[in-house]
Formats: C-alpha cells, structure tokens, sequence
C-alpha cells in the first residue's frame, strides 16, 4: 500500500502543528516556528480564500492519517452515504483503521510506524496476524502485537510516551498485555483532532 515517503517535519510546519508523539517531532514548532520555504518568517500576503482553507483541512487530514487521495474519496463517499453527520462518520471510519487504532493505543509513535508494524505482520487481531492497515476495526475486537514485539526498544519507549490519559476514551487498553479492543464507536470529542471536517465535507460535495 502507498505510503507518504515526503519531508514529514515540513508537512507539519506547513500546517503549523504537530501531530504525533515522535521525539523527533514534538518540539518542531520550538526549533523552526515558521512556515518552510524562502517566504516563510513573512508574512503571507492576502487573504486565503474559501476553497483553499477547505483544501488545507483535507490535505491534513490526509497527512495525519496517512491516506491517499484515491482513499480519502472512498471514505468521503461512504461517509455521504451514511446516516448521521457526513464530517463524524468521516472520522469514524478514520479512527477505526487497524494502523491508527495501533496507533492511538501507543504501541507506535506515529502513523507512519504504525503502518510498518501492520504491514509486516507483527500485529494481532483477535488473536489472528492482520496486516491490512486499513482493516476497519470492529467494536469488541482485539488489537494485540505478536509476542517477539513486546521487547522492542522502540515500541516500550513509544507506550512510555504515550501515558494511559492520551488513549482516547473508546478504546479500553491493557499495557501488561500489549493489547486493546475498540469498546464503542468514536465521538466527535473524543477524536483528539482539531482539522475542521465541515470544511473537508464542503470541499468534497462537489467531486462526490
């Protein structure tokens, strides 16, 4: 599966955030606080117009969850086509991805890593090897890692940065055990993203 290969840290100076855990990012806004490129301490001119505040949230959106455009449409599309509010059930189907759910459970330090651990195999659902990482979660499911993985170095250093507060309320976690299970379907506020998804569902009623 395709996978964002460009200057992360740039990305999140563009968008003057910074999303994951990684010791490598956490203090990026400290050390380099402007936007990057030649113009970026100045400040911008002019107003940035509607479309291009609505492009903004989706490319973020797609940074953090580390999905392509082709991805993002399908979820956009199923998302439409639900019942509920378009912008949540977005997020939901988000959340629920296999490499984010790793993720949010603390046994990787980003998206990135999280995707790695999946693909290779190295992470248990229900017991059984998944290595899709868009595998869609279900509630009362089982996210466990493969029992060689419980003494990596760099997994126990991401769960000792990862305190039990920063795992969001719908997941339940057992660190003695390395696993977690999805108890409910996400809220909206306990989604720890703060990317507009109204300006995401405005920007996609148009191509969807």
């Amino acid at each position: 599966m395709a996978n964002f290969t460009g200057a992360k840290a740039r990305m999140m100076r563009r968008f003057q955030e910074v999303y994951f855990r990684s010791p490598k990012y956490n203090k990026i806004q400290e050390r380099r606080p402007n936007p990057p490129g030649q113009h970026g301490p100045k400040t911008r001119r002019g107003k940035k117009s509607e479309f291009g505040k609505r492009l903004e949230e989706k490319q973020k959106l797609r940074f953090r969850y580390n999905i392509l455009e082709k991805q993002m449409r399908r979820y956009v599309k199923r998302a439409f086509n639900s019942k509920g509010v378009s912008g949540h059930t977005l997020y939901q189907l988000l959340e629920r991805r296999l490499d984010n759910v790793v993720y949010r459970l603390g046994f990787a330090s980003t998206i990135w890593a999280a995707r790695q651990l999946v693909n290779h195999g190295h992470v248990l659902v229900n017991g059984k090897k998944v290595d899709i990482a868009s595998y869609e979660v279900r509630i009362g499911e089982v996210v466990s890692l493969k029992e060689k993985m419980t003494q990596n170095a760099q997994i126990l250093e991401s769960i000792k940065n990862c305190p039990m507060s920063l795992v969001p309320a719908y997941l339940e976690t057992d660190r003695d055990k390395f696993s977690g299970k999805l108890v409910q379907l996400p809220e909206r506020d306990q989604i720890p993203e703060k990317i507009d998804e109204q300006l995401i569902v405005e920007y996609y009623s148009k191509y969807v």
